[in-house]
């Protein structure tokens, strides 16, 4: 290389320019080797990789891959330190507060998650997401009608957001609003035949209603459209042993067994009613089985 440099009259490196070129090479490296890790699931590799290459230079990409690794190991605090780093470098950039308000949920810090939301609504008020980022706040905080109102802003802002309808649905049937609720469900359900989420909801709503054989009706869709969710079993149990059928009851609650390690190991058709039930009315947060 010097003997060309020399022939065409050329400069030579300095040994300064010479550790420049190194470094950038090896930040280089180390960034897409940290992205090509996170891509196929290789967290700690792309942690490593991510803080190596900050070593080197200070670098807001960087930060931001090494966020999103930290949230898959579950680190949520230094995920939120590199977030913070990012919100003071760039202000005006939602994404960057969404994703912050995504960490406090996760960390069920619902008083920073609703100042976050109020941060991403000062950037743009017209994004919907924020708004139903911002009930799940509320709702953490137990302020239901604050829910309630941020989840209609959601909806006026985007009339097709199904999970602004279906987080509504489900605010409004935690406040014993069964017709509230029967609504949105009702709307998403000319969308969505088949979401076990919406289904769910619907036989919930059902069964708050008083309306067994419907609620039923709406369980067995539920496990048609996925054979292992654990509340439809769960619930549905709760609703044949209302029936009267215990046998039906009892097999539900033993492929709940099945499905869940943590289940009491001592059910059966004489210990469901004194001992399951109770448990599920303890924890039933719609009061769809307590009253």
């Amino acid at each position: 290389m010097s003997f060309f440099k020399t022939l065409f009259g050329g400069k030579e490196e300095s040994p300064e320019e010479k550790a420049r070129a190194q470094e950038a090479q090896d930040f280089d490296k180390l960034k897409y080797g940290g992205v090509r890790a996170l891509k196929v699931g290789q967290v700690d590799v792309a942690v490593q990789c991510f803080l190596q290459a900050l070593e080197i230079k200070d670098d807001l990409e960087i930060r931001d891959h090494l966020s999103v690794a930290y949230i898959h190991k579950n680190e949520l605090q230094q995920a939120f330190a590199q977030l913070e780093m990012l919100a003071k470098a760039e202000p005006r950039n939602q994404g960057i507060w969404l994703r912050m308000a995504r960490v406090a949920y996760m960390m069920e810090d619902y008083h920073m998650m609703d100042d976050l939301c109020q941060r991403a609504l000062s950037v743009d008020e017209n994004n919907p997401e924020v708004y139903c980022l911002h009930a799940r706040a509320f709702i953490g905080q137990n302020q239901l009608e604050k829910a309630i109102g941020m989840l209609t802003e959601a909806i006026v802002r985007n009339d097709n957001y199904g999970e602004a309808y279906l987080l509504r649905g489900d605010t409004y049937l935690r406040m014993g609003n069964a017709e509230k609720a029967d609504e949105d469900v009702t709307h998403l359900l000319k969308h969505v035949e088949d979401n076990e989420d919406v289904l769910l909801l619907k036989a919930r709503v059902e069964r708050k209603k008083g309306n067994d054989d419907e609620a039923l009706y709406y369980y067995n869709k539920v496990v048609d459209a996925n054979p292992f969710s654990l509340p439809a079993y769960q619930e549905r149990a709760l609703v044949k042993l209302a029936a009267g059928d215990k046998a039906g009851a009892e097999e539900d609650f033993l492929k709940y067994k099945e499905l869940d390690e943590d289940t009491p190991t001592d059910i059966s058709v004489e210990g469901i009613e004194q001992k399951v039930l109770q448990k599920y009315r303890d924890v039933d947060p719609y009061g769809i089985f307590t009253n």
